[in-house]
């Protein structure tokens, strides 16, 4: 399987993770003999500074003739006075929209050698594996209409935001999960407002309908809230996770204690004419240019290129089981050691992402010694 990869590293310390993540796909395509391409191009601030725009024309033209987009991460305090739809992030989102990926995949998985990180108790993490599915091209982040008066009227101005879904909308996203689910463990948890928000009654039905196309998948409903604290304090009792826009970004993040670390998290959008993928990590520019970030999110993305676009399920895992060998060797990037650094190696960012180059390498090449 060849590979036409755009990547657009975007600001803040996406440069530095995107280049680990891709010297790690170039490893598995030498070893392969498969032909990987890769070009670059702005996104972000980056773009607002040198074109003017954060999604430049030719960006988007070379995003929309590649097979697959590794974005790293946009924005940075300098660009938070401009208005919302000349911002870094809105480069973001009118890319997701282009590219048409409605389905966005979060993976959370508890590796045991970064229970430690977590504030959560290590019975509690421990085995947790969720895959969240969110809905990434409708509710309160593009919905019509939106706008902000900020006229001294009523008290200093008001604004507003939409949140609309279609049955078709929902249904498509709920295929997509119940189908994951059958490959998984056969459980999916559908989140929602439906005691209070119309448009998560509509879902809620919506979901129960495509369920019957599904049989052999359990399904359950939480409220937003209620699913916010069972994430905390029972994360192992779930595997699929399907939810809207705004509930998914959230609940996601919020993940981020499962795993010991925001720096772990990877995504990939899928279901439009070229899939996404990026860390759910943002820009920490505080850190930029200082070897400090840690690489692993954008490398399992990697692996998500690998799987989605690629179709090349071994390789993908070659690149998981590396990370989880070079954990278990008490390798650590500083976010993941957290000051406590007894029997652990911490590394820079460029030494985690060779450690676990190497180890793929090993990975890929032991079946034939």
């Amino acid at each position: 399987m060849d590979l036409k990869i755009l990547v657009t590293a975007g600001d803040g310390i996406g440069p530095e993770v995107t280049g680990e993540a891709v010297s790690i796909l170039k490893e598995i395509a030498e070893l392969g003999g498969r032909d990987f391409s890769f070009a670059e191009k702005r996104i972000g601030g980056v773009a607002i500074v040198n074109d003017g725009a954060p999604l430049p024309a030719d960006t988007l033209a070379a995003a929309l003739e590649s097979d697959a987009v590794l974005l790293g991460a946009v924005g940075g305090n300098e660009f938070n006075a401009l208005p919302p739809d000349k911002r870094p992030e809105a480069g973001l989102l009118q890319l997701r929209a282009a590219l048409g990926g409605f389905a966005n995949l979060r993976p959370a998985f508890a590796f045991k050698e970064l229970a430690i990180n977590s504030p959560l108790r290590e019975e509690v993490v421990a085995g947790a594996d969720i895959l969240f599915v969110r809905e990434l091209l409708g509710g309160l982040y593009f919905g019509q209409p939106r706008g902000w008066n900020k006229s001294e009227e009523n008290g200093g101005g008001e604004a507003w935001n939409t949140m609309r879904y279609t049955r078709g909308e929902v249904a498509r996203l709920a295929r997509i999960a119940f189908s994951l689910a059958q490959k998984r463990r056969r459980k999916l948890t559908s989140v929602d407002k439906a005691n209070v928000l119309e448009v998560s009654q509509l879902w809620r039905a919506t979901v129960n309908e495509v369920a019957m196309e599904f049989p052999g998948v359990q399904v359950e409903h939480q409220y937003v809230d209620a699913m916010a604290m069972h994430l905390m304090n029972q994360p192992r009792n779930y595997d699929v996770v399907l939810t809207e826009n705004l509930f998914g970004d959230i609940l996601s993040d919020e993940s981020a204690v499962i795993t010991g670390s925001l720096g772990m998290l990877p995504s990939a959008t899928i279901g439009g004419k070229v899939n996404l993928y990026e860390p759910v990590h943002g820009s920490a520019p505080d850190i930029a240019g200082k070897g400090l970030a840690n690489p692993l999110g954008a490398i399992l993305t990697g692996a998500l290129i690998l799987r989605h676009s690629g179709g090349l399920e071994a390789e993908a895992a070659a690149i998981e089981a590396a990370v989880r060998k070079v954990l278990e060797q008490g390798y650590r990037t500083p976010d993941l050691a957290r000051g406590n650094t007894a029997g652990l190696t911490v590394l820079s960012t460029k030494e985690m992402g060779a450690k676990v180059r190497e180890t793929v390498k090993e990975q890929l090449l032991a079946p034939s010694r």
